[in-house]
């Protein structure tokens, strides 16, 4: 038996399979590759000494899921397959309604006709909106600024309905706060397709040169030093969650439940900055901007819950998140491209 990883040459989707090979796990990826590259299955096979299987497919494309589960045996789904860029959602809403949400009602149709019924889903933060912080799985959700974060909002309520519904299926909604950092090896780490919508790998991008100058989006918030607060949590810690979300579904399946990933504290987008100098060496050209549409002035999380309930724990600091960014940065001045 398999575990299907959508969108798993992505950058949280890679380090998870990492995870997964390592703990003995099959691996079968699908990826329609456009916001990451077929070279990082080969990156995953060298980290690990062992086969996966990938599959050039979108999620929308129902035929091309019918293949996957035909080919394979799948005994669960781990589902991040999704775009997920706060600005770009708010400028082409459509395209984020269609993928995230059309592609996840499609997999969620194939599934049930395969009688496969155990999903771990990469949600988000965002979906807590406005409420006070720390975020904490209790609260109502759904007050959400952006596109990006209703799509993740109206997913959740869709599995929830397909729970009610079936309540043969086993779910976990993990909501994840904000994840930087790379593999220790230095082979995976986040590499986005054109000019990158996420903070560290902007800042280590600027610091290797091929960015001239970081934008900081606002420098007038009502927090501590005036720019954005995020909980930042490193990407193995997070791939690391998503095996505690399996083996809990294994153990206590036919349930449906959500859980905070994130570390419970909240760094500001300069403590990032003079982190990243700290922790590389490496000075950051940046300037203050104006604030992005959709942006909240701080979140973080309330990780009680996963500590307890999943036995996962965040272990990497974030100097440890910044060295293995830069570390990444250095092996792959160009990314999964070649030279």
């Amino acid at each position: 038996m398999a575990i299907l990883v959508t969108g798993g040459a992505g950058y949280i989707g890679s380090h998870t399979c990492v995870e997964l090979l390592n703990a003995g796990y099959e691996v079968v990826v699908c990826d329609n590759y456009c916001n990451s590259v077929p070279e990082v299955l080969e990156r995953i096979k060298q980290i690990t000494n062992k086969n996966i299987a990938g599959y050039d497919c979108d999620i929308r494309n129902r035929a091309g899921l019918e293949k996957i589960f035909s080919e394979n045996s799948i005994e669960a789904v781990i589902h991040f397959a999704g775009l997920k860029a706060v600005g770009e959602s708010t400028r082409e809403p459509i395209m984020y309604y269609d993928n995230n949400i059309s592609g996840t009602v499609t997999l969620l149709d194939v599934m049930k006709e395969y009688n496969c019924k155990s999903i771990v889903f990469s949600s988000s933060a965002t979906v807590y909106g406005n409420n006070p912080i720390p975020y904490e799985e209790t609260m109502v959700t759904g007050d959400v600024s952006n596109p990006y974060g209703r799509t993740k909002h109206f997913i959740e309520q869709i599995l929830g309905d397909v729970y009610v519904s079936d309540n043969e299926w086993s779910i976990s909604l993990l909501r994840y706060f904000n994840p930087i950092g790379a593999h220790e090896s230095g082979l995976i780490g986040e590499d986005p397709n054109g000019i990158p919508n996420n903070l560290m790998p902007y800042i280590s991008r600027v610091a290797i040169g091929k960015l001239p100058q970081l934008t900081v989006f606002g420098g007038d918030y009502d927090t501590k030093d005036g720019t954005c607060i995020r909980d930042y949590i490193h990407v193995v810690d997070l791939a690391k969650a998503h095996l505690c979300a399996l083996n809990k579904l294994k153990s206590d399946p036919h349930s449906i439940d959500a859980y905070n990933i994130g570390t419970g504290i909240g760094y500001s987008v300069l403590d990032i900055i003079n982190a990243f100098e700290d922790a590389t060496g490496q000075k950051v050209n940046y300037k203050i901007g104006e604030r992005r549409a959709g942006d909240l002035p701080a979140f973080y999380a309330n990780p009680k819950k996963a500590n307890e309930v999943l036995g996962w724990h965040a272990e990497r600091n974030l100097h440890d998140m910044c060295e293995d960014t830069w570390r990444f940065q250095k092996n792959n001045p160009n990314g999964y491209k070649k030279d």
